[in-house]
């Protein structure tokens, strides 16, 4: 079996490869051949640089060298670089509306396991790409996000479209908000204590509302028909070319913080 050789073993190559072209150097008036560095990790090589300072940055994890080959052809081949932020956030905000219902993912500081949760939307703002939802303030999610406010937002639907956002969480507990998002089933979901104070309305102090201000977003939105789909696998599988079969969008923290801007403008 062969396998990757050992720094020791390559750092015996690389110096007699830079051994022959000094000679090659010394026996011609031409300019100085560069030198092959490789830098060494304990475990693999990260950055490999050749000639004149060239550098190709690896991942931090990679069990393979594709070369000058993309690693990920299928992100290439479905990746929308030519949509504007405005088709962009809009179709994000008409699937997630569709959906109706997100798995919010928060921290447990305690242990460092992540959480999921199915949530109601309750509201969007900042032009519709930040979302809010209401909850229960003596939840274990409160005690998460106070601990660390980060969360990641997921949607799913039958046809295997989704969207995945990323942001930070703040619970807001003014009666004002409150009342903005309240809804008379969520004392369907609290409960009347009947002590006249935790009853499911809304000046029950329970109710919170937890506003996501978005920070990035990757979503997949599609209008191919299964039978669309499968022919697309099909043809792939047997030619090794890559599926074309979503429209793969990302909205980046640049362009959020200016769709947010020119929203807060109209």
């Amino acid at each position: 079996m062969f396998g990757r050789p050992s720094a020791t073993t390559s750092r015996v190559i690389l110096r007699s490869i830079n051994r022959r072209l000094t000679r090659l150097t010394s026996q011609t008036n031409k300019p100085p051949i560069p030198r092959a560095v490789i830098y060494f990790s304990q475990q693999r090589p990260r950055d490999i640089t050749i000639s004149h300072g060239s550098t190709r940055k690896m991942s931090g994890f990679s069990n393979t060298d594709t070369g000058d080959k993309p690693s990920g052809p299928y992100y290439n081949k479905n990746i929308d670089t030519d949509a504007t932020l405005k088709e962009k956030v809009e179709a994000l905000a008409k699937f997630v509306s569709s959906c109706k219902f997100g798995m919010m993912t928060t921290r447990d500081s305690s242990s460092g396991k992540l959480i999921s949760r199915c949530m109601a939307i309750a509201g969007k703002e900042g032009g519709d790409i930040d979302l809010s939802f209401t909850t229960n303030t003596e939840s274990h999610k409160t005690d998460e996000l106070k601990a660390d406010k980060h969360t990641n937002i997921s949607f799913c639907d039958s046809s295997g479209q989704w969207a995945s956002i990323a942001g930070e969480v703040s619970v807001e507990t003014g009666r004002d908000v409150v009342k903005k998002y309240y809804s008379p089933t969520l004392k369907a979901w609290l409960g009347d204590l009947g002590d006249g104070t935790h009853d499911g309305s809304v000046n029950d102090p329970r109710i919170a509302v937890l506003k996501v201000k978005t920070g990035s977003v990757t979503y997949s939105i599609t209008d191919m028909t299964m039978l669309g789909k499968a022919a697309q696998v099909a043809k792939g599988t047997v030619t090794g070319e890559p599926a074309k079969v979503e429209t793969l969008r990302e909205i980046s923290e640049e362009e959020v913080l200016q769709w947010r801007s020119t929203a807060s403008k109209g």
